[in-house]
């Protein structure tokens, strides 16, 4: 059964990136490579993934795919990416399966649903799309690697109330300087 997954990384006082929206400090804290890497067994059940565009700009930016189009497939293999956006006017990666969607999450569910042919939708980020997500009643599952860095400001980890009674903590592993939690996302009432 397709679930709708928030999987990322965090500053421990709950940023996503910093305030030039950059993730250039999540490579520099020890075991930060490792903890990506641990995600290969949750990647290998992703059939699509989400993002909005200021995250999909910043990957393309950061790993320069624009002049290494091939790296995509290194990092993300032949999986459909849908970039959430008002613009339409985002560079495509070449060769590189990416949508442009526009308009309410909740309108594109089944979209995503069938796209994923079973297997989970993995939200990428950032935190105001998740939440987007969260709202739409379509958000199954939180993993979160917090690291020990705190960055002052930036982009919030996810920017919605989510109360407790809502939240079941199914794991919690250490990986070098990073704490790994996993939470199940209790329906909305």
């Amino acid at each position: 059964m397709t679930r709708f997954v928030y999987a990322t990384a965090t500053s421990l006082d709950g940023f996503l990136a910093d305030a030039d929206n950059s993730l250039d400090w999540l490579f520099a804290v020890d075991g930060g490579e490792e903890s990506i890497a641990g995600l290969s067994a949750f990647v290998a059940g992703v059939g699509v993934m989400v993002e909005g565009s200021t995250t999909y700009e910043w990957v393309l930016a950061h790993e320069k795919l624009m002049a290494s189009p091939a790296k995509w497939q290194e990092l993300y293999g032949d999986k459909i990416t849908y970039v959430f956006s008002t613009r339409t006017d985002l560079p495509l990666v070449p060769g590189a399966d990416i949508r442009v969607l526009s308009g309410s999450v909740a309108t594109h569910a089944e979209l995503l649903r069938e796209s994923a042919a079973g297997k989970d939708v993995w939200i990428v980020g950032g935190g105001d799309l998740a939440g987007q997500f969260h709202e739409a009643g379509l958000l199954d599952e939180i993993m979160v690697s917090v690291a020990a860095v705190t960055l002052g400001s930036g982009a919030p980890l996810l920017p919605r109330r989510i109360e407790s009674s809502r939240l079941r903590l199914l794991e919690v592993k250490q990986v070098r300087q990073f704490a790994e939690l996993r939470y199940a996302v209790l329906p909305l009432d």
